[in-house]
């Protein structure tokens, strides 16, 4: 053997010798961590892979052989097609990956999800810098540009983008071939792609949402008297929700820098809006400065908390442990008033309903499984779900607003 041709891979457990791609049982060294412990790093079984790494012999085959085709749960148009793009990745029989890389799925929605198992694969890194070698330069790029729909380019796919989507592709298919765990690219699953869709099943669903939400609020407004206590309240937490569900159907549709962060705020910011609303309905109606220096600490925090995630660190865990403490604090809000009115109110059950459903279906969240279909994970089953909520909310509010306007018109103390 020549030592001089083997190269072991980052992330894996598996080493290639030559340039035919034949690859060779090697017992790599054992690692020491830093409490002194030895950890044997030998697989019970080695694995054969080409050698990705070899340039040369990545070059000489980047013309000739393509890449296999993205799974498709449904046909999909958008894209320039394999056919126009050059392979960076010369076919593999099979890979042998670590065993702890489906360890901790709980705490991935509170770590950084910038990396994640698969984009971290020597397979998936070299197969995209090959690809983007190949074929985002010179005459290859502008016939990527010239057959590529405009729907793509106006959402902002780029040659780089779709090296990475057929790249992702390949590397699902050889984890899938050794029967393991399919792995998340960049903090995601794998999604099938439809047009200019990257969570079809999400964008759509969010899109549902807002929907929903829009012909509630038009409900509401043509219901309810704008002589209503909690008419302008409630009318601009509809749009404070629309503003989100519109950020989460372009966030879904297509992930960049802005639109990421944008989901986030305007998810944050209905939560904030929300307790403002239970703190009008509660104290606000009878301490109306009370409510108002809420309202003022509510805008502060929500400034800090953008603040900080835009200009000091975009920290993941931070900001699912911030909206999980003020969605803790929005839920028992709600539920202490349900209580107390339940004798008097009898809508109150839709309220209690409402916010115990929203938190309770939040939960799908932990499921955190392969997407169905590659279209259905377990955010867009979350976000499917949270559909019928908005028309039982709407009607809560319906009913307390007019609620409200009686009691005020007789005279009556409001509670």
């Amino acid at each position: 053997m020549n030592s001089a041709n083997r190269l072991p891979f980052i992330n894996s457990h598996f080493y290639c010798e030559g340039v035919t791609g034949s690859c060779v049982p090697v017992k790599p060294a054992p690692r020491v961590i830093e409490t002194g412990e030895t950890v044997d790093r030998n697989p019970p079984a080695i694995y054969p892979v080409c050698p990705l790494r070899l340039r040369d012999a990545l070059m000489s085959s980047a013309g000739s052989v393509q890449p296999p085709s993205p799974p498709r749960a449904f046909t999909s148009p958008g894209g320039p097609q394999p056919p126009a793009m050059a392979s960076a990745f010369p076919r593999c029989t099979s890979v042998r990956l670590p065993a702890s890389f489906a360890v901790i799925l709980l705490l991935m929605s509170v770590t950084a999800v910038q990396s994640s198992q698969g984009d971290k694969e020597p397979v998936y890194r070299d197969c995209v810098k090959l690809c983007v070698r190949t074929n985002c330069t010179g005459a290859r790029l502008q016939g990527f540009e010239s057959s590529q729909p405009q729907y793509m380019a106006l959402t902002g796919w780029t040659c780089r983008d779709d090296c990475k989507y057929q790249c992702m592709w390949t590397t699902v298919g050889l984890y899938q071939a050794e029967g393991y765990r399919v792995p998340q690219f960049h903090g995601k699953w794998p999604f099938v792609r439809f047009l200019c869709f990257e969570e079809p099943a999400s964008a759509l669903a969010s899109l549902l949402n807002g929907l929903a939400c829009l012909f509630m609020m038009l409900r509401y407004r043509s219901t309810v008297p704008r002589q209503s206590p909690m008419y302008h309240t409630i009318n601009a937490f509809s749009l404070v929700s629309l503003n989100a569900w519109f950020w989460s159907t372009v966030f879904h549709t297509r992930d960049t820098y802005l639109t990421e962060k944008m989901d986030y705020f305007g998810a944050t910011a209905v939560i904030l809006y929300s307790i403002y609303l239970c703190c009008v309905r509660t104290l606000g109606l009878r301490r109306p400065g009370v409510s108002s220096m809420v309202g003022v600490l509510l805008i502060l925090a929500f400034t800090s908390h953008v603040s900080y995630l835009t200009f000091v660190s975009f920290d993941y865990g931070y900001n699912m442990a911030a909206n999980a403490t003020i969605g803790m604090v929005n839920l028992l809000w709600w539920l202490c008033w349900c209580w107390q009115n339940r004798r008097t109110l009898p809508y109150w059950w839709k309220c209690g309903l409402v916010v115990l459903l929203l938190h309770g279906l939040a939960l799908l969240e932990l499921l955190d499984f392969p997407p169905w279909l590659w279209v259905f994970d377990a955010h867009a089953v979350w976000h499917l779900s949270t559909i019928p909520v908005h028309f039982l909310f709407y009607s809560f509010l319906i009913d307390d607003s007019l609620y409200l306007l009686n009691t005020e018109k007789l005279g009556v103390k409001v509670e």
